[in-house]
């Protein structure tokens, strides 16, 4: 008889906290790297004309990349919240365990594969 696993093991959920504080520390420095841009592109902001296409272009994209990166890091964070009541890695739409090569790949997911493509 086959027993279905309903949780990764303590030492599994290690791993993945490995994996995840590594890319939320990368997370946190990109985003450190953009406050620095962003606050340096204000400062200089009174040297430029309004006519600075180039400046206003990149300025917008720098505050689109950071609150990307600002919701990447929040994912980040509660999927280390996930490991630490023994939820992580449990597919909040079917309840089934979410693929490790998945967790690696995406490790702030909340769905399996199934459950993503029955979403969409």
């Amino acid at each position: 008889m086959e027993t279905t696993k309903h949780r990764y093991s303590d030492t599994e959920l290690e791993d993945f906290r490995t994996l995840i504080e590594n890319k939320l520390t990368a997370a946190k420095e990109e985003m450190a790297h953009l406050s620095t841009s962003l606050s340096q592109s204000d400062a200089d902001g009174a040297f430029h004309t309004l006519e600075d296409g180039a400046a206003t272009l990149e300025k917008e994209t720098n505050h689109q990349m950071a609150g990307r990166q600002k919701k990447f890091i929040e994912q980040l964070e509660a999927a280390l919240g996930r490991i630490a009541n023994k939820t992580y890695g449990v597919c909040r739409t079917t309840g089934k365990l979410i693929q490790k090569e998945r967790l690696m790949a995406v490790p702030h997911t909340t769905q399996s594969m199934e459950a993503k493509m029955r979403q969409n």
